[in-house]
């Protein structure tokens, strides 16, 4: 990681120094759903949030790069706890680059209320804008590659052979993949808090579904 380190960071233009700080810092994880690819893309994702929404764009790369900094499992049960431990990492990391007390509040908050399971309400253009970028992650084609991706890490199976979209049974997301898609991923578009990552939620839930109609057709 560390000799990819320059290359990595450049794809956080303009703030190259910045992430190749925070990279070095263990910024992305060794998960697959959660590592150096999924920062791109969620950078990608809030750059054109911004674009139309406005934002401190300093402020959200510092946030898009740390949002994740505590690795807590899926099926872990402090699993809600894991955008707190990270926004209390980030804190500390911005204070040893000399961050303003002021910037470094922006930070934790857009990271603290980022996060599904904290539940917790974005109250800055800037958490919301982190909240739109990582939720699209989570959606469309790379939502459901990251679903199957994570069922695989933890031991679940892709669906269950005799019900896979629980017509007839309670859903289980621990259990099943596919149940995933109707316990968290459907549900998300409805929850996005800028105009216009609600367009882009739309269009990528539309391939969400559509992803599962196929699925469906394969297996009969």
């Amino acid at each position: 990681m560390t000799s990819a380190l320059p290359d990595l960071a450049a794809a956080f233009a303009p703030f190259e120094h910045l992430a190749g700080a925070l990279l070095a810092e263990g910024a992305a994880g060794d998960d697959g759903s959660h590592d150096a690819a999924h920062l791109i893309r969620v950078w990608r994702n809030v750059c054109r949030l911004q674009a139309e929404e406005g934002g401190d764009l300093r402020l959200l790369c510092a946030a898009v790069l740390l949002h994740d900094g505590v690795a807590v499992e899926k099926n872990a049960p402090d699993r809600a706890n894991a955008s707190r431990l990270s926004a209390e990492k980030a804190s500390g990391l911005l204070a040893g680059l000399s961050w303003s007390v002021s910037d470094i509040a922006a930070v934790a908050h857009a990271i603290l209320t980022h996060s599904f399971s904290a539940g917790l309400p974005p109250e800055t253009l800037e958490a919301r804008i982190l909240r739109d970028a990582d939720r699209l992650d989570a959606i469309g084609m790379i939502g459901a590659v990251r679903c199957f991706y994570i069922a695989g890490r933890l031991g679940s199976g892709l669906y269950d052979p005799l019900d896979p979209l629980a017509l007839d049974r309670p859903l289980d997301d621990k259990a099943f993949a596919l149940d995933h898609f109707a316990v968290k991923l459907f549900k998300l578009a409805a929850g996005f808090q800028t105009e216009s990552g609600r367009r882009l939620a739309a269009e990528r839930e539309a391939r969400l579904r559509a992803i599962v109609d196929m699925l469906m057709q394969e297996i009969g």
